[in-house]
């Protein structure tokens, strides 16, 4: 995480951004990454910082709908976006989204440091591909990495999310 004293000095910008739904309207220095500002000013720690690099898919949350990795974005760049961290894909009473309920179901988890970012990576991935093929989700997973699970559990809860979606219907 960016120490916030060697930023002090730093310039500031105002920024209004959507997250999870909620308006926010902060004053923000210029080089604060979107992963420090979910964390620090608006307390979801879900969004898990791994490498900083952009690399391990840790930070992974949808800006605008898109997955993009929020150590590589500034706060800034986010000025007038919606942000959905992995806390907003729940339902309004807390029940877990068809991706997360998959992957509890299926264990793709071990550590769940990196489950967030895959999380929120297949939620993406499946708004644009609601029906993949089995090495169609293999592609998609290798923007994310995890050291516990071996990956087959995650690619049944992929598997097992899309078959749920499809079986739901459009929400």
């Amino acid at each position: 995480m960016a120490d916030m004293a060697d930023m002090s000095d730093a310039a500031t910008v105002d920024i209004r951004v959507r997250v999870n739904g909620t308006r926010r309207r902060e004053t923000v220095p210029a080089r604060l990454t979107l992963a420090d500002f979910l964390r620090v000013n608006c307390g979801l720690t879900g969004t898990h910082l791994g490498c900083e690099h952009g690399v391990c898919g840790a930070c992974t949350v949808l800006l605008d709908g898109e997955a993009v990795r929020a150590c590589l974005v500034f706060a800034v760049q986010a000025d007038g976006a919606e942000v959905t961290t992995v806390e907003g894909l729940a339902g309004p009473h807390g029940e877990l989204s068809t991706v997360q309920a998959a992957f509890r179901e299926h264990h793709g988890l071990q550590c769940g440091f990196c489950t967030p970012g895959f999380v929120v990576s297949v939620t993406a991935f499946l708004a644009e591909n609601p029906k993949p093929a089995d090495d169609e989700i293999r592609e998609a997973l290798t923007g994310n990495l995890c050291r516990c699970t071996g990956y087959q559990g995650i690619v049944n809860a992929v598997r097992a999310a899309a078959e749920n979606s499809v079986a739901e219907g459009p929400a």
